[in-house]
């Protein structure tokens, strides 16, 4: 099975030669056989990686230690979700996850893209060839997962005992269909330039796509933010980590290449932006990956420190990121500007977007790479840590979280700020309300509780506003109001829960940072602790084994009104093989807050150093972010995103009187 899938491996990379030149050529030369070759090779390929793919997992799942990978990466003893989970929790087993999402998605082209033009087909096909085939490589000469050893060694060498968690199961699938997903519309974008024609229904073709992958990179984020935040111990939600903010940026240009995509489908205006956009944030992905995998960077996330990797995919982002970027200098000059719209529109909120959220992507991209930079030419080190970030990057999301509320209730071409503003004096009196009750009855001495809790009623409000103000709340019937509602199409209500979801992370951020108590003490068993109002009892330490693994377990009794209301546990566990330790945290949820804890040294006399924090709405950080995949999910459910769905025609009155038996 091991060598069926390395000669598989082999066969898709030579297909994705094929699917990179045969579909161009023949678009050059107007072919339609040579252009029709790129479908049926895209699928294949996508099956030969899936097959490769497939062994590689059975290996880790059988313990094949004749596999180097599998040696360095399992072992006999992990649970069988740890051993699956474990073909991608390393570095060539990741990469071959990312090429198997690659090529599935330009399978998806393939088989759903019947509606596209001929020559845009075939080289939008082509582009993804070319990815593919220079990843293929990649793996094949540096990171080829089905390396023998001989003789096979008897046992492995464990997972990492951080990656063995579900956490692993989720994460990087979901932030891989993120990361490249953004290769389609990457490709897309090179296709039109390989053209020299962009349009309107560009941008509707491309739309879907890049909902799909703002979705998927949405939910990888949240999860990783999630499972950083329980499996560390540490208690936070984001570390500013170099690797965290590399995914944040392709987040942050996706973004405004979503809103641009409209604004491009809606009124043909900003084609070179959004063409561009396009470019940028799949270049975005590429760097990402350069900086997990290249060694440059020492991080929890980091996957590999071999310079010679590192080199070769350095050569594979100057190659696709140089030379797109080079294509668009020859040929934007070509493309039609597009339409012209007054400032004070729906169009121009969305411009205003694109500016605030392209800046912050490049505030995060100086003060992720200004180190490495530095380091390289000075050989000094420093780092560039939450600070930073703060005093940068937030200055920048305030006015655009304040203006979010506005675009969808303005008009198209010109629209009118005086009627928007008047339709959201509801929200802003309960923004206003937010900011009194916390600034006079929670909070006093901070403005910034103030301040975010009232931007992010704002936000929540403001997102409903826009569902009551387009079902006629308040102007018409109730009856008239429910049908409209009923009718309303699915972008709307997508587009609401967005900045729905947007709101609820906003609030659960200000809460966790403004209203969270944090306490740490040396507890013996039997003592007592009270944190915000709920009694904590430590009842001991218990040693257990795990499958591969021990731990001394510590139980919490959360005590209310006198009687038991529950248990958390925490735990400190050890992994032989890898001879480390780990903290596995306790957590209670309550509503939408959350008591948290983790274990400390142990003393001899039974003691531990516990570490306690009462998090307010917490849990709003990520639900949030799932109310916002949600609203993606809602945007794609619409007939108009579903490209080439016809129109449902309806037979005229007329006629059908006309043909009704007299």
């Amino acid at each position: 099975m091991v060598e069926t899938g390395h000669f598989a491996l082999v066969l898709a990379f030579a297909l994705s030669l094929v699917q990179m030149l045969v579909p161009l050529v023949g678009a050059r030369a107007g072919n339609q056989r040579l252009m029709a070759v790129g479908g049926p090779v895209a699928v294949t390929g996508f099956a030969l990686t899936a097959l490769s793919f497939t062994a590689l997992a059975t290996a880790y799942a059988g313990s094949d230690f004749s596999v180097a990978s599998v040696w360095e990466n399992s072992h006999s003893l992990q649970p069988l979700i740890y051993k699956i989970t474990g073909t991608w929790g390393n570095h060539e087993g990741s990469m071959l996850l990312w090429v198997l999402i690659l090529t599935f998605f330009g399978a998806l082209v393939a088989v759903f893209g019947n509606n596209l033009p001929a020559t845009l087909k075939a080289n939008v096909l082509a582009v993804q060839g070319m990815i593919g085939a220079a990843f293929f490589l990649f793996i094949l000469a540096t990171s080829n997962p089905f390396i023998r050893l001989n003789p096979a060694p008897i046992e492995g060498r464990d997972l990492n005992p951080i990656l063995q968690d579900l956490g692993l199961a989720v994460h990087p699938p979901l932030l891989y269909l993120g990361y490249v997903g953004f290769s389609i519309c990457f490709s897309f974008s090179v296709a039109a330039l390989i053209e020299g024609r962009i349009d309107a229904s560009w941008a509707r073709w491309v739309r879907p796509w890049t909902l799909v992958a703002w979705m998927f990179l949405t939910g990888g984020i949240a999860m990783g933010s999630y499972w950083a935040y329980y499996e560390l111990g540490w208690g936070g939600f984001w570390f500013w980590d170099p690797v965290e903010n590399a995914s944040f940026m392709p987040w942050l240009a996706g973004t405004a290449l979503l809103h641009s995509a409209i604004v491009m489908e809606k009124r043909s205006a900003l084609k070179i932006w959004t063409l561009l956009l396009a470019i940028l944030t799949f270049s975005l992905s590429l760097l990402g990956t350069f900086l997990v995998r290249s060694g440059v960077l020492t991080s929890v996330h980091a996957f590999a420190t071999d310079p010679a990797r590192g080199v070769f995919i350095l050569c594979i982002l100057t190659l696709f990121i140089g030379g797109s970027l080079t294509l668009f200098a020859l040929r934007a000059s070509r493309l039609t500007a597009g339409g012209l719209f007054h400032p004070i529109s729906r169009e121009g909120a969305l411009v205003l977007n694109n500016l605030f959220l392209t800046t912050a992507t490049a505030t995060v991209l100086v003060g992720t790479l200004y180190p490495l930079a530095l380091e390289a030419i000075t050989g000094g080190k420093i780092s560039v840590g939450a600070p930073f970030f703060d005093l940068t990057f937030g200055p920048l999301m305030l006015p655009l979280l304040a203006i979010v509320p506005f675009g969808p209730l303005l008009a198209w071409k010109r629209g009118d700020v005086l009627a928007a503003s008047q339709r959201l004096m509801a929200a802003f009196a309960l923004a206003l309300a937010a900011m009194l009750v916390t600034g006079l009855f929670i909070d006093g001495a901070s403005v910034f509780a103030a301040l975010g809790v009232g931007l992010a009623v704002w936000l929540v409000a403001g997102a409903l506003t826009d569902l009551a103000v387009k079902s006629g709340v308040g102007s018409v019937a109730p009856t008239v109001m429910l049908r409209r509602f009923a009718g309303l199409p699915r972008s709307v209500f997508g587009t609401t829960l967005a900045h729905l979801g947007l709101g609820l992370t906003l609030l659960g951020i200000v809460g966790t940072l403004s209203f969270g108590t944090e306490k740490i003490l040396t507890m013996r068993p039997g003592e007592t602790v009270e944190l915000s109002g709920h009694t904590l009892r430590f009842e001991g330490l218990y040693p257990q084994k795990g499958p591969n693994f021990t731990e001394d377990r510590g139980r919490f009794l959360l005590i209310s009104e006198g009687n038991a209301d529950g248990e958390i546990t925490s735990a400190k566990r050890f992994y032989p093989v890898r001879q480390t330790v780990t903290t596995e945290s306790g957590i209670r949820t309550l509503g939408l807050s959350q008591l948290y804890l983790s274990l400390g040294d142990a003393g001899n006399d039974g003691s531990v150093v516990v570490r306690l924090w009462w998090k307010p709405l917490v849990t709003l950080i990520w639900g949030g972010g799932l109310v916002m995949m949600a609203g993606a999910a809602m945007s794609l459910a619409d007939r108009r995103l579903r490209v080439g769905a016809p129109s449902r025609r309806r037979k005229p009155a007329a006629a059908a009187v006309s043909a009704s038996p007299t």
